[in-house]
């Protein structure tokens, strides 16, 4: 396993709709597994195909304490969700030291296959509903800034720039 380079935001990659995974392939694998030492090493809990560079439709993630709960989703779809809405604090790894409240459904339900080809459908709520909400967008080409008003989404680019700025600097 390898551990990746984050496409940081505002990337092309990241505003681009991903096409679906045709086949589960060794060479796909591979990338999950590569991802799933990025988002560990980051430390994240979830990861996009995109923020990797490789605009397919595939996410991992794990929102366990233990770090032993992986979910790697590929051609993931929302198929339901709660009208219950929940607003929290979300960050991003392609957007580093970025934190902004994001409202978002309380539930939701996702289909998707494993890396074994086999359909496969989870039922989340609280903080895993929110992660699969966050990736799942990545593959329609919209990070969490995108949900925010125009104010707070100008806010935290400049924030972005000014603190890329600073650690260029050092």
């Amino acid at each position: 396993m390898s551990v990746l380079p984050i496409v940081q935001f505002p990337n092309e990659i990241l505003s681009t709709v991903c096409a679906p995974v045709e086949s589960i392939t060794d060479e796909i694998k591979t990338l999950a597994a590569d991802m799933a030492q990025t988002m560990y090493e980051a430390p994240g809990v979830g990861l996009a195909a995109p923020q990797v560079g490789k605009s397919i439709r595939m996410i991992v993630v794990d929102v366990s304490e233990e770090k032993d709960c992986l979910l790697t989703l590929v051609n993931p779809v929302i198929t339901e969700v709660s009208e219950e809405l929940i607003c929290g604090e979300e960050g991003c790894l392609s957007l580093p030291g970025i934190w902004e409240k994001v409202e978002r459904h309380a539930e939701v339900t996702v289909e998707y296959s494993d890396l074994q080809g086999q359909k496969q459908t989870v039922h989340a709520h609280g903080l895993l509903a929110v992660c699969l909400q966050h990736e799942i967008d990545h593959l329609d080409g919209k990070v969490f800034v995108d949900h925010l008003s125009r104010l707070k989404y100008d806010r935290a680019c400049a924030k972005l720039k000014k603190r890329r700025q600073q650690e260029k600097r050092c």
